[in-house]
């Protein structure tokens, strides 16, 4: 049977920190947040202002009007990344041989808060277009249509780890020879009242505004958006179009904690399982990995559950450790996409993004944390963890092009 390695040959993200692969990462490595007061809408009334929005992004630049007067931000977001991954990648997506993966974990509940607040304030309501614009498949659907992409479509709603999700998705698919190229979009636009009051009356959202990953001071996640894309093909479909090598995907793990809606399980066994199934499948030992790019969303008991999971794969080899979404937000679905191209970035450049918004160890996560900006590194294999409500657990392993 022929072994399908896969590669990714593109990249695209759009971020709290800026639009494009490039402007995310130096936002990263230099270590500016994204994190500021929401502008979106009046938040005067609201118990929490803060979030990770996207700024100076521009959709008609990706897309034609009619299509942006079609979709909502969750999907601008995901088809914008995923146009930079394709433009990067030279891939010709229009082929019964390519297909599309999305993740999102809220799709397009912003739009539908809108929705039912103008039926609320007008006594009027009713968009003709109002489920293609709210569905979470729609986003792949319409990047199909445009780009000619006729193989697999599929979308993958597993909460925040609906961006690695759809990575294991898209490397399942090429690896089972459905498709020779995959493109593995993902966007979130989720920042809007109702979300805000749900998040705050469970606590999961820092009244303060500041994301602490790890920090014993930490007191919530942030809420972020914007969307993330990544190109997967076999070696080989790269290699007969001369398409470059970014990094190699080598492993991925998924599975659940069946503990809890909400809560992970405190002692991080599964999360532990899962990342130790991702090295099974990259044929690595933990002490091959030279950087995890962590879930972190400091929330007290999901990075204590984290941090207890890494301990117990890697022991008293712990490689560097950071979450970014100290400099992004949790962006929930997109997260898990963008944070693994911070890992595809790192493999390249040598450079660790750090863990922002620390300030004080924790004993409950006994983590080698990366605390400054742009530490330098020789890395050849990086894991990236991305878990979400009801357990859901994701893990993926890039390695250098090489």
């Amino acid at each position: 049977m022929e072994e399908r390695n896969i590669v990714i040959t593109g990249t695209g993200a759009v971020t709290p920190l800026g639009t494009g692969t490039a402007a995310f990462w130096e936002g990263l490595v230099s270590g500016r947040c994204g994190i500021g007061e929401i502008e979106k809408f009046d938040v005067s009334a609201l118990p929490i202002r803060w979030a990770g929005e996207v700024r100076d992004f521009n959709p008609k630049d990706y897309m034609p009007n009619p299509l942006v007067l079609d979709t909502t931000p969750f999907a601008r977001y995901a088809i914008a990344a995923a146009v930079m991954a394709v433009e990067e990648s030279g891939l010709d997506t229009d082929s019964d041989r390519v297909g599309v993966v999305m993740g999102t974990a809220l799709h397009g509940m912003d739009y539908l808060a809108h929705v039912q607040q103008l039926q609320d304030e007008t006594g009027k309501g009713g968009d003709p277009k109002l489920m293609t614009k709210y569905m979470g498949n729609m986003a792949a659907a319409q990047f199909a249509i445009r780009r000619g992409i006729r193989g697999p479509s599929l979308t993958v709603g597993t909460a925040c780890s609906s961006g690695g999700d759809a990575v294991t998705m898209g490397a399942l698919l090429v690896k089972s020879g459905m498709a020779d190229a995959v493109v593995v979009m993902a966007g979130e636009g989720a920042i809007c009242p109702p979300a805000i009051l749900s998040l705050h009356k469970t606590r999961a959202l820092s009244p303060l505004g500041e994301s602490r990953p790890f920090s014993a001071d930490r007191s919530g996640f942030v809420l972020g958006e914007g969307g993330g894309a990544l190109v997967l093909e076999t070696e080989a479909h790269a290699e007969k179009r001369c398409g470059r090598v970014l990094a190699r995907l080598l492993g991925w793990g998924n599975n659940t904690d069946a503990f809890h809606p909400v809560s992970p399980r405190p002692d991080g066994a599964q999360a532990a399982t899962c990342m130790r199934l991702a090295l099974r499948e990259a044929h690595l030992r933990p002490e091959d990995i030279g950087y995890i790019n962590a879930h972190g969303t400091a929330t007290l008991k999901g990075d204590e559950a984290e941090a207890a999971a890494i301990c117990s794969v890697f022991g008293a080899e712990i490689p560097p450790v950071s979450s970014t979404k100290g400099a992004t937000g949790h962006m929930m679905g997109a997260g898990g996409i963008t944070e693994l191209i911070a890992c595809v970035k790192a493999l390249e450049t040598g450079l660790l993004p750090p863990n922002l918004g620390f300030t004080a160890a924790d004993e409950a996560c006994p983590l080698p944390l990366v605390t400054e900006p742009g530490r330098e590194t020789k890395l050849k294999a990086a894991m990236s963890n991305a878990f979400g409500f009801g357990g859901q657990n994701s893990s993926l392993i890039v390695g250098r092009a090489e």
